[in-house]
């Protein structure tokens, strides 16, 4: 399965959608704006260095012509600018460039003008693999660090807006594990058991939530029949949920950089889509997050129209 088809195909006639970037002097982040912007999916206001901004583009042949850069140089405050658009309604989309995560958090988590929620945000990952003709979804390897039975709960639930404009209903979650069976003294068996209670009870809606499952018993059929698994939804995951940030981040980068798989990232949650992907991911894993952001923005429009 190609990822970004998928996207494109999915995307409705293009919308006027602004996307601000926050820091946005990289080479990578550059083209895939650039890319976008020119294939009319979105216009773009680039906030950062605005001389490195044009002495990047102009050493790759990237045209800037339509785009608005707010020259500031200081990483803190073009995330505050940037952040500061999408409040004010000037921008729908936002997207962390050449900075730290922790930096453009703290501007999308201020009180007074950011993109809060009552609700916990969390990273997800829509990736595809080679070897797989299937989507699958990965939460959470970038911000939160060691989630309780509660935030899981949570990441749950921002996955589910992601699915849904992807066309997967009523998804099937698996709660990643070392073992697929309760122990004690593994406490991501314990939350996998009172998460799929708790989904069971209908304290979680729209999707199925199974586990403990190990990863090869959560994405093989032919692994789960072969350890005598009898879970209906062994093997058939489309959402996999990482007990903690670094399993989650270690599942990204393997997906990327052995598996050669292609990937998209955004931060649910929010008060809008963030395309949120790693600075060392390739321009193509960042054009593919702005697709999907865009997409996510016209779903939630067809909900609320």
């Amino acid at each position: 399965m190609n990822l970004q088809e998928t996207l494109r195909q999915r995307i409705k006639t293009h919308q006027k959608t602004v996307l601000a970037v926050a820091c946005a002097a990289d080479e990578e982040v550059i083209s895939a704006v650039t890319q976008a912007v020119s294939e009319h999916y979105v216009s773009a206001i680039l906030v950062g260095d605005e001389a490195l901004i044009k002495d990047i583009s102009s050493q790759h042949h990237f045209s800037l012509e339509g785009i608005r850069i707010i020259n500031e140089l200081d990483p803190v405050l073009a995330c505050e600018l940037a952040v500061k658009l999408v409040f004010n309604h000037e921008a729908d989309l936002l997207m962390k460039g050449l900075v730290d995560t922790s930096v453009l958090l703290r501007a999308v988590l201020n009180k007074e003008w950011g993109l809060r929620t009552d609700h916990l945000l969390s990273h997800v990952t829509v990736f595809t693999v080679p070897t797989v003709d299937k989507m699958f979804l990965m939460s959470d390897g970038a911000m939160n660090i060691a989630p309780d039975v509660n935030a899981k709960k949570q990441i749950i639930e921002n996955c589910i807006p992601v699915t849904s404009a992807l066309g997967i209903n009523n998804p099937k979650v698996a709660v990643i594990c070392a073992v697929e069976k309760i122990n004690p003294k593994m406490q991501a068996t314990l939350d996998a058991e009172e998460l799929s209670a708790l989904q069971k009870a209908g304290a979680i809606i729209g999707c199925e939530v199974d586990g403990p499952f190990a990863f090869d018993g959560a994405v093989s059929i032919e692994a789960a029949h072969h350890k005598g698994m009898s879970n209906p939804n062994a093997g058939k995951a489309d959402v996999l949920l990482m007990p903690n940030i670094e399993a989650g981040n270690i599942l990204y980068k393997a997906i990327t950089y052995f598996a050669q798989g292609s990937v998209a990232c955004v931060i649910s949650g929010a008060a809008a889509p963030i395309v949120l992907t790693s600075r060392s991911d390739s321009d193509e894993a960042k054009f593919n997050s702005i697709l999907l952001a865009i997409l996510m923005a016209q779903h939630k429009g067809v909900q609320h129209a």
